[in-house]
């Protein structure tokens, strides 16, 4: 696969701005955590964050679909690394509190970098099913290796270092990661001449899709929360690290042309897999035990983001493929930020093993909307 060419250099640089994603947000609560003494503000931020991104990120899509990649995610990074240099300023001068919200909601502009890269694999391999199954899971083990390594770089820089070391090395990795992947022109996909095309989201069976991503979040964000509450967050790498060599995996297999069947056949073994931390923490109490079903969960997490984009790539017109993929990143996010709230709701009035029991209920939902929306759309 990285030997199609000019591939290796937009990977390289793609996977230095994608590192960041998983420091920014441990960086900035260990940051406002050590200047205030407040984990409340450092999470009220970070959420904050968030839900600017929710609302900016499709928009940014958008502009790259019409206007090409290098030409919207650069200035679009800059004003995101000046928004991240900007909250370390704020925080390090005890600036007023509000200036740490404006500062954080500004580092919204970031371009989906993963959904670029994806767009860019798609452009390269159309028409060739198999090969881009393929760079699709390894995109998919890309997220969950920079997932895995972010925070634990993160924590480190700032432990080591000083409070700010993590957002500033992130924002040198995001702003010299953009400009290497942007420069290669070769591979950027052509701008599709301007339509008034309509949003994906009118596109049939995309509205459904994306609520089995936002359901995925759900899990992912609750899973998340209660490990951490029972066990500390080093234990997630190993749900990550399951993930990760899964996603591997799945891409050297040949896929069977049925995606959506394949989608349905990823969800359910996601939820079969996702009770077994629950059993562990019901049953045995072991750490180990529950470590070990950590490991194997985050084996259906990533062949099913990489089924779920595939079909997202499918369902989504060529002019628009940035903007759906974006908007599938958006709805995982909500999630994300929904299950994390559920999770920690359930921990704090019913224990982490009872805890545990979000992530299954909410990988069946997503498992239910998906067979729903199979049935409807053909």
């Amino acid at each position: 696969m990285l030997a199609t060419p000019g591939a290796r250099a937009f990977t390289a640089g793609n996977l230095l701005a994608r590192l960041p994603m998983g420091m920014f947000s441990v960086s900035a609560v260990i940051m406002i955590a050590d200047a205030h003494g407040s984990y409340a503000l450092a999470g009220a931020v970070t959420a904050t964050g968030l839900l600017a991104t929710a609302v900016v990120a499709p928009w940014t899509a958008r502009l790259v679909d019409r206007h090409g990649q290098a030409r919207i995610a650069v200035p679009a990074t800059a004003v995101a690394v000046l928004g991240s240099l900007a909250l370390l300023l704020c925080v390090h001068y005890d600036a007023p509190v509000w200036t740490l919200f404006a500062a954080y909601a500004a580092t919204a502009t970031t371009p989906n970098t993963g959904g670029m890269s994806r767009a860019r694999w798609a452009h390269l391999h159309r028409g060739d099913a198999s090969a881009l199954h393929t760079a699709n899971s390894f995109e998919q083990a890309a997220d969950e290796l920079c997932f895995m390594l972010g925070p634990v770089l993160a924590a480190t820089l700032c432990g080591a270092l000083f409070p700010e070391a993590g957002t500033l090395t992130g924002a040198v990795l995001l702003m010299t990661g953009i400009l290497i992947f942007a420069a290669q022109r070769a591979t950027e996909p052509p701008v599709a001449p301007r339509t008034r095309a309509a949003s994906p989201l009118r596109t049939r069976g995309i509205p459904a899709l994306l609520a089995v991503f936002l359901a995925t979040g759900a899990v992912f964000g609750a899973l998340e929360v209660v490990s951490i509450a029972r066990a500390g967050g080093a234990i997630l790498a190993l749900q990550a690290g399951g993930s990760c060599v899964a996603g591997l995996l799945y891409g050297a297999l040949r896929p069977a042309p049925d995606v959506r069947g394949r989608l349905l056949l990823c969800l359910t073994g996601m939820t079969t897999l996702m009770s077994l931390p629950l059993i562990a923490t019901a049953t045995t109490g072991s750490l180990l035990a529950l470590a070990c079903c950590l490991l194997l969960a985050g084996a259906a997490t990533a062949p099913t983001m990489v089924t779920g984009m595939t079909l997202i790539q499918r369902l989504t017109p060529p002019a628009q493929l940035n903007e759906g993929m974006t908007l599938a990143v958006t709805a995982l996010l909500g999630g994300v930020a929904a299950g994390s709230a559920l999770g920690g709701w359930m921990v704090e009035h019913a224990g982490t093993a009872t805890g545990y029991m979000v992530p299954v209920c909410a990988a069946a939902l997503a498992l239910t909307v998906a067979a729903a929306g199979t049935r409807r759309t053909g």
